[in-house]
């Protein structure tokens, strides 16, 4: 294992959190990464970003997106909000890793997705850029709640694409936002309440593609986040990766006063479930 992220869960804290990242079994090195930031018994934010433009470049765009975006957001004031907090954080990153692209030469190809999410006081903000994959779990339930930014997503979504023909696809891979990219990007901005025992599971291409979403929910259920992150990356290399692994598993452990029926949420989550 290249990394591993542990927060263990305290008598005060609302949550357990950890995060993991692997080479994976073909590839010589790690271009993803990840990490994560405890401002709170009731607020942290985690991150994973996977990188793209070569070894070099791919692995320095990961690493700062993450590392700027949470220093971004330990600077800014509590009182904007995690949402606001986490969007010009990511906006940050984006705009160092595009002006670092431009001036070092054998970065110049390099740019990364990435997903950050705040959970704060039960409220998730989240933000997304690429195609790392943030899943909700409630009731042994498991939905996407983000959408890739890849070619093939948006011809599966326009009705030109069969989901099955999309999971093999040779090009699913070829996205259309990254980070660094261009110096102003479009980043999608999630936000919902959570519930007491909700899951996240937040994981990179290298994941999903190896394992799907009803493993995903059963491999890390009953088991504590840390140990959960150990067997989804296990299971994904016991079957042969083609590239690397990344994950964070999140668990709320306490009441957070919000009630997902309330409101407009009721039709949101009844729609991500499928009810």
């Amino acid at each position: 294992m290249d990394s591993s992220l542990a927060a263990p869960p305290s008598v005060e804290q609302a949550f357990e959190l950890a995060l993991l990242s692997d080479v994976g079994t073909n590839r010589p090195d790690n271009e993803d990464a990840c990490g994560h930031f405890i401002e709170s018994p009731d607020s942290v934010v985690f991150a994973i970003a996977d990188g793209v433009g070569g070894y070099e470049g791919g692995e320095v765009a990961s690493r700062m997106a993450i590392d700027i975006t949470l220093e971004a957001y330990r600077e800014s004031p509590p009182a904007w909000g995690a949402g606001k907090r986490l969007h010009r954080a990511i906006t940050r990153a984006n705009i160092e890793i595009h002006d670092k692209a431009l001036t070092v030469p054998e970065l110049g190809r390099m740019a990364t997705t990435m997903t950050a999410v705040a959970v704060e006081k039960g409220m998730l903000a989240a933000v997304h850029v690429g195609d790392c994959r943030l899943h909700l779990i409630r009731h042994r339930q498991i939905s996407q709640i983000t959408k890739d930014h890849t070619m093939v997503a948006d011809r599966v979504r326009m009705g030109m694409m069969s989901a099955a023909r999309a999971k093999n696809h040779p090009e699913r891979g070829m996205l259309l936002r990254s980070l660094g990219h261009e110096l102003i990007v479009s980043i999608d901005r999630i936000a919902m309440p959570l519930l007491e025992r909700d899951r996240l599971i937040l994981c990179s291409d290298g994941m999903y593609n190896v394992l799907d979403d009803k493993e995903l929910e059963s491999l890390t259920r009953g088991v504590d986040p840390e140990t959960g992150c150990r067997i989804l990356i296990d299971t994904a290399n016991r079957r042969g990766t083609a590239d690397n692994l990344t994950c964070a598993v999140f668990r709320m452990t306490s009441p957070t006063g919000h009630t997902a029926t309330a409101g407009g949420w009721r039709d949101r989550l009844r729609g991500l479930f499928g009810r």
